[in-house]
This record gives structure tokens, sequence and C-alpha cells, in this order.
């Protein structure tokens, strides 16, 4: 079976610092880094990406590619006497990522418009580089469409600040494990099969041992 477009250029973008595009990428980021913060572009650069997180090209879509500054935040050093444990200056991070505080900065630019999606497209070693979809939310081609007009209820105003977007649910834990070892649904599920072998809370006295637990559950498999 005949593969698209879009495939192909998925696998590019897999392998973008080690394969073809590496010296067109450096090209661009040369390029970036003279611009302003915030640039609209004519068109997206991943156009793989945008297609699969909803970006069509028509009226009331638009793509804005934000730069952002890499690693933490520092504070002013004090001027009156401290120990320098106290001093307070480095160790300070935000708790958002990336590529959300880049959807902030483009929706707080375009403030008629909702932020949609967003996707990575390059980075150096000072700055990260996000592509931002935006949506008019009272366009009429946006509000006939019935695959995109649900951006324009009230109940989604604001979504990147109200952390709706995919990078504000991931943010915020919400993402699916499917019950992969070490995340904290896969540990919550163990503790919880646990407390039900127990018949009781693992801190209470008179608890089972862990071999009693592992032998019960290799009884149930």
């Amino acid at each position: 079976m005949a593969k698209s477009m879009y495939h192909y250029l998925a696998e590019t973008w897999q392998e973008i610092y080690g394969g073809d595009l590496k010296l067109l990428l450096r090209e661009r980021l040369i390029q970036w880094r003279r611009q302003p913060s915030i640039v609209r572009v004519d068109k997206p650069t991943r156009l793989d990406r945008a297609r699969a997180l909803g970006y069509k090209a028509k009226t009331g879509f638009i793509v804005v590619r934000v730069r952002v500054r890499k690693g933490g935040q520092r504070k002013p050093r004090p001027r009156t006497g401290r120990r320098p444990k106290r001093m307070g200056i480095y160790g300070y991070a935000p708790a958002k990522s990336l590529r959300l505080i880049a959807e902030e900065r483009a929706a707080r630019k375009y403030r008629n418009m909702e932020v949609l999606n967003s996707y990575y497209v390059g980075e150096d070693g000072k700055y990260k580089w996000f592509e931002v979809i935006l949506v008019d939310r009272s366009h009429p081609s946006i509000c006939r469409d019935p695959e995109i007009n649900w951006i324009c209820e009230p109940q989604n105003r604001g979504r990147a600040f109200r952390a709706l977007t995919s990078a504000g649910k991931k943010m915020r834990g919400l993402r699916k494990s499917r019950g992969l070892r070490g995340t904290i649904y896969y540990k919550w599920k163990r503790k919880q099969r646990e407390r039900e072998l127990r018949k009781r809370h693992e801190a209470s006295r008179g608890a089972r041992e862990p071999w009693q637990v592992a032998e019960k559950l290799r009884e149930e498999k």
C-alpha cells in the first residue's frame, strides 16, 4: 500500500538533528534568533503535525511561532547579609512546561483567538521554538464548521490559561498511562490490589507480608 506524503514528513522530523534536515534547521535557527519572540507564519513548518492536531488551510486558522527561553529562573541577589544557603538565587523553575508557556504568550498577543494546540519545531542552546495553532472563534467559517465550532462555545474560552489544551492536560497529569510501569496510575492500582487482598490498610497492624501478597497474586494469575 502506498504511503502518503505526511508519513514521509513525519519520518524526516523524527531525526531532525542527524538526518537531511540538520543543515536546513541550522539555517532556520539563525534566522529565527533575529526575529521577535512571537511571529505569525504563513504556513506550518511541520505540516503533518499541524494537520494531525486539527489545522486547516482556511480562513479563521493562523499559526504563530513562539520563542521561549530554556532553563530555570533566577532571582536578584540579596544585598544584605545572608549565608550562601539562604541567598535564594537558584533553584526556581516554573511548574508549567515551556510549550504551555508558549501557548499562553500567543493567547495574550492574539486576544480574539483561541489556542487549539501546539507542537515543537526546534531549539538551540538558549531557546526553544514552538508553533501554536490559533482559531478565530467569531469567524463565520469557524462557526459553521461542525468539526471545529465547539471552540466557539463560551465554556472553551481561555483554554491555554485554564490548562485545557494538550500541553495543559499533560502538565496536570491527566494523560492515560495504559498501565505502564513506574507511573502514578500503575503504582496506585498495584496498591489498590494489595489493599483488597489484605482486607485492611497496609499501615495497620497485622497486615500481610510482601511475600504473602506476591504468592496470592501468582495464584490469581
